[in-house]
């Protein structure tokens, strides 16, 4: 197998909006001020750091699926999400760089109606992008009515590619194969060696792409451990190995993945998708009032405060090297004012 993304991901239309490597670094102020996590270091990948949009994790996404759907002539970008999605922010700002036209289908799934989870944030900033945002009426899926809206593109002579939540396909999940060697050739710089990869997994492409990546490199993908926060536990492993394998088979590969090698941990995701839970809370306060670093309330910072709960039960060995992904989401934050007062 290829031991540089160069010859594996070579054969797929990519559109580049990650300026180069975003940067690795040591959590020391943390460590410092919270005493009981013991001699494992805990280091964070900031593709929350990306010029583009605010940045995040789906830029790396948007560069495969843009790719993609411009190989094929489109015109319009059509994508869903919830009400605070990252994906339809960037996808919004990418649109907009590729000159595409963007049109955004959001749904309801928080049960949050203040204002400023209905117009600030990620809400306001699609708009900003330039985005045309349409909200699915009730008893409509985002997905439902974005097909419907396909169809009625096509009528108007226009040429739409349709983009899934996340961004999470087999195309999608090729962004973060790539940042698997990244962090690779990362780790050859340091020099260090990480024993766990810690993320959020919502739509599971970002863990996806990742194993996918591991086991291309000859490489298990049990050095990922994801904590769920939009699925339970046992459906985002399924999600998991399933987009893990379609992944692979992509890049020509054939792997029956067993779902015991998708780590993925459902016991911080709380009373549901985007709902706070008071230990995503610490975690984000812990982490910003030691390195002044932002955690998105409704991925990262509930993935964060499952990492520290592995830390303190042991789960982790001493000294371990832990990589935790900061997947950006930062917007998001100021739509949850009040879960933090």
């Amino acid at each position: 197998m290829p031991s540089t993304t160069t010859d594996l991901l070579a054969p797929f239309p990519r559109m580049r909006l990650v300026d180069g490597a975003t940067p690795v670094y040591q959590l020391k102020e943390l460590a410092r001020e919270i005493t009981d996590l013991g001699d494992v270091n805990i280091f964070v990948k900031r593709d929350d750091l990306m010029a583009l949009g605010g940045g995040g994790n789906k830029l790396r996404k948007l560069e495969f699926l843009l790719g993609a759907a411009m190989a094929e002539g489109a015109d319009t970008i059509v994508t869903i999400g919830g009400l605070q999605s990252n994906h339809a922010r960037l996808t919004a700002a990418a649109a907009a760089k590729a000159g595409l036209q963007c049109e955004i289908i959001l749904g309801r799934q928080v049960p949050k109606t203040n204002e400023e989870y209905e117009l600030g944030g990620n809400v306001f900033l699609n708009k900003i992008f330039g985005a045309r945002v349409e909200v699915a009426e009730a008893g409509t899926t985002p997905l439902e009515r974005a097909r419907a809206r396909v169809a009625e593109l096509i009528q108007t002579g226009r040429k739409p590619y349709l983009i899934p939540t996340g961004g999470s396909t087999e195309i999608g999940a090729l962004g973060y194969v790539s940042c698997l060697y990244e962090i690779l050739e990362q780790q050859k710089e340091l020099p260090i060696e990480f024993d766990h990869i810690v993320l959020a997994n919502g739509s599971s492409g970002t863990h996806a792409g990742l194993a996918a990546g591991l086991l291309s490199a000859g490489k298990s993908p049990r050095l990922v451990q994801a904590f769920s926060t939009l699925h339970d536990g046992d459906t985002a492993r399924q999600k998991t190995a399933q987009l893990t394998e379609a992944t692979l088979a992509l890049l020509g590969h054939q792997v029956a993945l067993p779902e015991d090698d998708v780590l993925v941990d459902g016991s911080q995701r709380g009373a549901g998708y985007g709902i706070p839970t008071e230990e995503m809370k610490t975690a984000v306060l812990a982490l910003a009032r030691s390195e002044g670093i932002l955690l998105d309330p409704v991925y990262s910072g509930k993935a964060f405060a499952g990492m520290l709960a592995y830390i303190r039960e042991g789960k982790f060995k001493s000294g371990a090297n832990v990589l935790f992904i900061m997947t950006g989401g930062t917007p998001s934050i100021y739509a949850y004012r009040d879960a933090f007062e």
